[in-house]
């Protein structure tokens, strides 16, 4: 089965970036598994020389782990890659903003990180391969036009319990597919904990719902609690704003 889906992931990003007559992507590299796994698989797709790796740490609050894990998977796969520190830029909007929120705040970095992506993709005519999962796109667990200021989304249609399986599958290093999860928005942070609920159990949630499945009818046949699935279904809704394009006021039949 995942050689299946590794050949049509391969196929989709090589046809991607042909489209767009474009050079190579960038891969925004965090140590995690999901962009592990993206450049995994830009790299099957494209070849090492059309992939960019970019490892934007935030000095004090990303783990160490992390930062020596990106720098494995750019050494494992022989990609170019830059390291760029976000400190400064972070420093400099604060500093120029009046107070804000925590969440506000957490918020700017990976906008930032998403400015330097299309920085660098601008510069060499590539594309901004996302590394966004299903789990995370259908509960709005990323940051509008920050992490989802992306080009296109070769693992978009994985659950993140499938990426692990994939990662695995691919040869991602076994550190990288068995630590903790986060997005590393501030200390001790963790993608579950800010979820509320663990990745098989969210996945069970929005596979089951996929189905065809009635809300009240999971709770009966999965284990997972009432109180879960309500939970799930509330960030689905709250997050669809996340998935559309944003809404335009119609007045052509004002102007003819």
């Amino acid at each position: 089965m995942w050689e299946r889906v590794v050949e049509r992931i391969v196929n989709f990003i090589k046809e991607t970036v042909k489209s767009a007559n474009a050079n190579g992507v960038v891969v925004g590299i965090s140590g995690g598994v999901d962009s592990a796994t993206t450049a995994f698989l830009c790299v099957r797709a494209l070849g090492k020389e059309k992939v960019l790796g970019l490892i934007m740490p935030e000095r004090g609050v990303t783990r160490e782990e992390d930062i020596e894990d990106a720098l494995n998977v750019c050494k494992i796969l022989g990609i170019s890659y830059k390291y760029v520190e976000i400190n400064p830029m972070v420093d400099a909007f604060l500093k120029n903003l009046e107070d804000g929120t925590d969440i506000a705040k957490a918020n700017l970095k990976p906008r930032i990180r998403m400015i330097i992506n299309y920085f660098y993709a601008n510069s060499l005519n590539y594309l901004v391969a996302g590394t966004g999962n299903k789990s995370e796109l259908m509960t709005g667990y990323f940051t509008k036009y920050g992490d989802g200021g992306v080009d296109f989304l070769p693992i978009g249609d994985l659950y993140k319990t499938e990426v692990w399986e994939l990662a695995r599958f691919l040869g991602v290093p076994k550190r990288i597919i068995e630590k903790k999860p986060s997005a590393g928005l501030w200390i001790g942070q963790t993608d579950e904990g800010e979820l509320g609920i663990t990745y098989v159990k969210l996945d069970t949630i929005l596979k089951a719902l996929e189905k065809g499945y009635r809300p009240e009818e999971i709770p009966k046949v999965f284990d997972v609690s009432e109180e879960e699935v309500r939970r799930v279904l509330e960030m689905v809704e709250k997050s669809k704003h996340k998935r559309e394009l944003p809404p335009i006021a119609n007045v052509r039949d004002l102007i003819g």
